[in-house]
């Protein structure tokens, strides 16, 4: 697992080394063991008084689109010092009037053993069309205890790091 502190290092040289005005504010820096995902958010895009939500849908498309390449080579640079200095692929990604767009970003395989009431749940979310794959349903069930279980996941994040301070205070510490 990240400490706390990895990942506070990591923020603050996203926040120092990005360049000035690439992002109007640098929305979040998640960090794991293989990737770091970078959102920052961009200007909404100059409508007339009365744009229709298709007109506003596409002008924000089209802006996400125009920034990805306007600065794909700033992006790219970074990514590499960063990935040099942290190990770990760098990803991008925009918010823009509230919507969020991923550019290139991981998809980790994991290698799981699931027992048969398990894959019975995976194969009726297969059956059922929620998803396309095992893989595919594995993933939609993660990110359903995601979105439902914040406050117990963080408390857990919490618990953990304390449980390395105090490890990290013990006798046998320093070998």
């Amino acid at each position: 697992m990240i400490t706390e502190a990895e990942v506070d290092e990591v923020r603050g040289w996203f926040a120092g080394r990005l360049p000035q005005g690439l992002f109007e504010d640098l929305v979040s820096v998640a960090v794991d063991r293989e990737e770091i995902v970078v959102i920052g958010r961009i200007p909404v895009p100059d409508l007339p008084e009365g744009a229709s939500d298709a007109e506003r849908s596409g002008a924000i498309e089209g802006r996400v689109r125009e920034f990805r390449s306007r600065t794909r080579e700033a992006r790219i640079e970074v990514a590499r010092e960063a990935q040099h200095r942290f190990g770990r692929t760098v990803s991008w990604g925009v918010e823009c009037e509230g919507r969020r767009a991923l550019f290139t970003h991981l998809a980790s395989p994991v290698m799981t053993r699931l027992r048969q009431p398990e894959r019975q749940v995976l194969d009726t979310l297969v059956a059922g069309g929620v998803a396309r794959s095992r893989s595919d349903a594995l993933g939609w069930c993660v990110r359903l205890v995601e979105q439902h279980v914040d406050s117990w996941l963080q408390e857990l994040r919490d618990s953990l790091a304390e449980v390395r301070r105090v490890r990290d205070q013990g006798p046998d510490a320093q070998r």
